[in-house]
């Protein structure tokens, strides 16, 4: 019997093919968050139990845009940018567990295989989807500046539908980037038996954080963002009762790994 190489499937004589190599993975790209408030209890039905709502601003939503590069330790992919480059959608709520409060993503649209399966990995639900956001510059006039009256936009959508637009306009700067992705992130990572008899071969809750972490200016500003109800997504569910605020900022950072903090 061969010994199979790789880090995730497929598997085969050497780890080429894997579609992503073992952590650690490093990140550096530019996301644009957008946060609101929402029906707290539209927020607690998609909480599993052990979870419980945050205590304070338990309806408070953040939709994040984010356009970035990864790599393994060996920064190959940085040879070939088509295995490199990705951008996504999240959709990032808080919860409390044993009396500590994490951020934990709800929905999430990627449009690379490899960020889908190292996030399905991770515990993120990612579905593929096609995401736009603008990008700032530093020459020329095609596109806004990271200055007060940049004014920036993003979409996403999958099979067709338009599920999520935003605007967002720099006044000025901030200390933070929000508060509700401010946190560890606490995810689920499920996995339905293959006898399909409505049990799971893999249910576990999982806990992560990035290190080596490295964080440009926060650009804060007035922002909105419209959910659009399509036939196959309940974001919609999520409606906008209240705006918060909009920020921008360049992050870097490393995932090596998470914690299993309960199996099930």
């Amino acid at each position: 019997m061969a010994d199979l190489q790789g880090f995730l499937y497929p598997r085969g004589a050497t780890p080429r093919a894997s579609i992503i190599p073992a952590p650690p993975w490093h990140y550096s790209g530019d996301m644009l968050t957008i946060e609101y408030r929402t029906d707290p209890d539209r927020v607690a039905a998609l909480l599993p139990s052990p979870l419980e709502p945050a205590d304070e601003e338990p309806g408070a939503v953040a939709v994040i845009w984010a356009d970035w590069q990864s790599c393994g330790d060996d920064f190959a992919e940085l040879d070939d940018p088509v295995r490199a480059q990705y951008k996504e959608c999240f959709v990032v709520v808080r919860c409390r567990y044993r009396g500590r409060t994490f951020s934990r993503c709800v929905y999430i649209w990627v449009d690379k295989d490899f960020a889908m399966a190292r996030g399905h990995l991770q515990g993120y639900p990612k579905k593929l989807g096609d995401i736009w956001m603008t990008r700032p510059v530093t020459v020329g006039r095609a596109g806004p500046r990271l200055e007060p009256g940049g004014r920036f936009a993003a979409t996403c959508s999958a099979y067709g539908h338009r599920i999520l637009d935003a605007r967002f306009t720099i006044t000025g700067t901030a200390d933070t980037a929000g508060f509700v992705n401010g946190h560890p992130m606490l995810h689920s990572r499920q996995m339905p038996r293959i006898e399909c008899d409505g049990s799971d071969s893999l249910d576990e809750l999982v806990t992560m954080s990035g290190y080596d972490v490295e964080l440009g200016p926060v650009y804060a500003g007035d922002a909105e963002v419209a959910i659009h109800e399509v036939p196959f997504e309940e974001l919609h569910l999520l409606e906008v009762h209240e705006m918060i605020g909009g920020y921008w900022r360049s992050v870097g950072t490393t995932f090596g790994g998470g914690t299993t903090i309960e199996s099930r």
